[in-house]
């Protein structure tokens, strides 16, 4: 079957399913809800500064999430329509709502327009200096959406900033202060689990060539290996320096050096998934890797009994 039969299959397919009921479900499919779990982020700031326990910047903190949760959807939504074309083009991709004709482009980014708007609205119930920190992630995700991502290198960071920002809208919005440790682990973290992801779309496209972004076809394998590496020695390093900050913070406890074990099994566990290609999105290996699970859930204990034991 040639790519023109199956993308005229795909509209035919997706004009029997025309309707509001399901051009609502395709618009909350885009706006990818399972995402929202690298959001989480923003409670790293009152749970490292051990005030987790704090109902108020609990709340603010829960409000940060909700705000930049709504505000990702809309980049999502302006990707998706941006990338129609490419992703009918890609064996995956083809599926989702948009490019299968589920939802409109206009809707799209009306939708878009809409979710922004809530996030912002939501956001100010916490800090007013939150909008900004969500306008300015808003601003470079859609200099990404909409040229930028082509870009070699500039696309690792830009996403990789994504993640840092989640880190930072936490801290704004609780107003808590970050150490300076913990923000390099948080941004070479990004960076390590950004560039395992291209990683696993250049063996895709090598394996069964799918079509894949102009700039991904400018990176090698082995490039984009060298990047992950040093991203984890340095993401290992600089987590190793923070963990040694908290025991000074914290005199008389080591839970907090112990905390590294796991969290460099974890970082070692996550690199078996890059390493083999299979570190398409984060949340989706986080979610199916049981092992992964349980060197988390290790580390948050061992971080939590080094504030409260």
């Amino acid at each position: 079957m040639s790519e023109t039969t199956e993308r005229a299959d795909v509209r035919d397919g997706a004009s029997t399913r025309k309707g509001p009921i399901p051009t609502l479900l395709g618009v909350a499919r885009t706006a990818r809800p399972r995402q929202w779990v690298k959001n989480v982020l923003v409670f790293a700031a009152p749970f490292t500064a051990a005030q987790i326990t704090n109902v108020d910047v609990l709340v603010d903190a829960a409000v940060a999430f909700v705000a930049f949760s709504l505000v990702a959807s809309s980049v999502y939504l302006i990707n998706d329509a941006v990338d129609v074309e490419a992703d009918r083009a890609h064996p995956t991709k083809r599926n989702r709502p948009i490019a299968a004709g589920v939802v409109p482009i206009p809707l799209a980014y009306a939708s878009a327009v809409v979710f922004f708007g809530a996030g912002l609205g939501v956001g100010f119930l916490a800090d007013w200096r939150l909008l900004i920190v969500l306008v300015v992630y808003e601003a470079v995700q859609l200099g990404y959406c909409f040229g930028l991502k082509h870009q070699p290198v500039i696309d690792l960071v830009i996403v990789g900033s994504g993640f840092l920002m989640r880190l930072i809208a936490g801290g704004v919005a609780t107003g808590i202060s970050l150490s300076q440790w913990f923000l390099l682990v948080t941004a070479f973290g990004s960076l390590f689990m950004v560039a395992g992801k291209r990683f696993a779309e250049v063996m895709l496209y090598e394996r069964t060539g799918a079509k894949i972004r102009s700039s991904l076809k400018k990176y090698s394998a082995s490039y984009l290996r060298f990047v992950w590496a040093t991203a984890a020695a340095i993401l290992i390093m600089t987590y190793c320096l923070w963990a040694f900050e908290q025991q000074q913070r914290v005199p008389g406890t080591v839970w907090s050096v112990i905390s590294i074990v796991p969290f460099v099994i974890a970082v070692l566990r996550y690199a078996v998934d890059v390493d083999g290609g299979n570190a398409g999105e984060p949340e989706e290996i986080a979610l199916r890797d049981r092992v992964l699970q349980v060197l988390g859930a290790a580390w948050v204990v061992t971080l939590a009994c080094s504030y409260y034991l």
